[in-house]
């Protein structure tokens, strides 16, 4: 059944063939390792400069022992591309820059790691876009397929990428996934050319990501991309409460089901009073209670039914769906209970990268809340922040390159309070704070000006939470 899905390749014709990964991240090594496998001759190239690559140098090398990979960090010289026959770039590389502009010039091809790795990894794709909950859908759907005694590998723009799994797969390291779930972010979907997902979603799409697209609309095309090499016998999933995303099922080469809270659709997984249930192919039961979903928060509600439906479609019982549901405890960093301390709770959802996740963070809650937010700027609209605010909290707790903007968007809603670190936004967060508030780190905002990535902010809200007991 699965060659029925996907396009498998003869990769004999790689070997000799140079072949420049740019990006010497987690999904440019694991590309780069794939290639050199199939014995191609691999110049990496990535414009940190080689002390900031140590580690992963080093890693690299480990894993390509036959000396087959060149490395060229520093920049984008032109003998990183010269000769080149395939380009393949990592997510966080800007499909638009001018060596690669010069290569397609050329006519040298220039894909994605995820384009590279779905035409090596021979099994299905359930693949899993949106703004926001991707990451706990996808972890969602591949817990349930592994309680219905299938295989899944998880991964993509979460844990190991695709070329990573193709790799340990050939390599015995891994069985051969039954399915291949993957969430797949907008940058992923730029350099697509065949990926093809048996069973895709879009979960939302809300403004983001707005420093590297022209608009919100370049955006939300990239995010599309997901189901245009679809056909008939595959499924796409969309969200039936998002009016852009739902209207999307009208332009869809494969068949579509829906999610929703707020109707009963014809084909997919919806709300009866606090009964999720489903209409899918012919068949239609219950599957849990609301009440029993461990997880909680309105997004997550959607995110319980985006996968339960997409696992129904897998093949996966009713029952095992429930199962899961019941158990899943949620991600860390996204609305994770960190303490309750003198009343208070504190809550890290420091992934909340952008305005529309921090809106469904802020909806989540009926205690008055004190939101820490700030950070980097993505070129948002933070104004779109002010009416839930007002509603919701009764304090913000401004951090980072964003607080002066993020102040003049929230100006007359509620109390702004500046802090100089994460440590000093916690202890104003606290002397801000009642008995049966709330706490929410959600900060609208990527966290480079400040910390490592989004975990790393998250962590060091968590451990400054810790010092309040103490």
């Amino acid at each position: 059944m699965r060659d029925k899905y996907v396009e498998t390749h003869n990769y004999a014709s790689l070997r000799g063939k140079h072949v420049t990964v740019v990006g010497l991240a987690r999904s440019g090594a694991g590309a780069a390792r794939l290639l050199a496998r199939h014995g191609a001759i691999v110049t990496v190239n990535d414009k940190r400069p080689a002390d900031t690559l140590a580690n992963a140098i080093a890693m690299l090398s480990a894993t390509t022992p036959d000396n087959r990979v060149i490395i060229l960090p520093g920049g984008h010289p032109d003998e990183a591309f010269d000769g080149a026959e395939l380009v393949v770039i990592s997510p966080g590389v800007p499909s638009n820059i001018e060596p690669l502009e010069k290569c397609r010039r050329r006519g040298v091809p220039v894909i994605g790691e995820l384009e590279l790795g779905f035409r090596f990894m021979n099994a299905p794709f359930a693949a899993i876009t949106g703004t926001n909950g991707k990451s706990t859908v996808t972890t969602l759907l591949g817990l349930m397929i592994g309680a219905s005694g299938k295989h899944a590998f998880v991964g993509g723009n979460i844990g190991l990428s695709i070329c990573e799994a193709a790799a340990d797969v050939e390599a015995g390291a891994m069985p051969r996934p039954d399915w291949v779930v993957a969430e797949v972010s907008s940058f992923q979907l730029e350099t697509i050319q065949e990926f093809r997902p048996k069973i895709a979603a879009i979960l939302n799409i809300t403004p983001d990501h707005l420093d590297r697209y022209d608009s919100p609309d370049d955006y939300a095309r990239a995010k599309t991309r997901i189901f245009e090499r679809q056909a008939g016998g595959d499924v796409l999933v969309l969200n039936a409460d998002d009016a852009a995303v739902a209207a999307l099922g009208k332009i869809a080469p494969a068949s579509v089901a829906l999610f929703s809270r707020a109707i009963e659709v014809s084909n997919g997984v919806f709300m009866r009073g606090e009964m999720m249930c489903y209409n899918l192919d012919g068949s239609s039961g219950n599957i849990i209670p609301v009440a029993d979903i461990k997880i909680r928060g309105v997004h997550n509600l959607e995110n319980a039914m985006a996968a339960s439906c997409m696992a129904l479609l897998a093949g996966v019982k009713a029952e095992v769906i429930a199962s899961v549901l019941r158990e899943f405890p949620g991600l860390e960093h996204r609305l994770e209970h960190v303490a309750e301390i003198d009343g208070v709770t504190y809550i890290n959802d420091s992934k909340g990268t952008n305005v529309g996740a921090v809106e469904k963070s802020l909806a989540s809650f009926e205690q008055p809340v004190v939101l820490i937010a700030g950070g980097r700027d993505k070129a948002s609209d933070f104004t779109a922040l002010a009416p839930l605010v007002r509603r919701h909290a009764k304090a913000v707790v401004l951090i980072g390159e964003a607080a002066g903007k993020l102040e003049k968007a929230l100006a007359g809603t509620v109390p702004i309070i500046h802090a100089e670190s994460m440590a000093d936004a916690v202890r104003k967060s606290r002397d801000a704070a009642k008995p049966g508030d709330v706490v929410l780190l959600s900060p609208a905002c990527a966290s480079f000006d400040m910390f490592r990535d989004f975990e790393d902010r998250g962590r060091v809200f968590k451990k400054e939470v810790g010092k309040l007991r103490e």
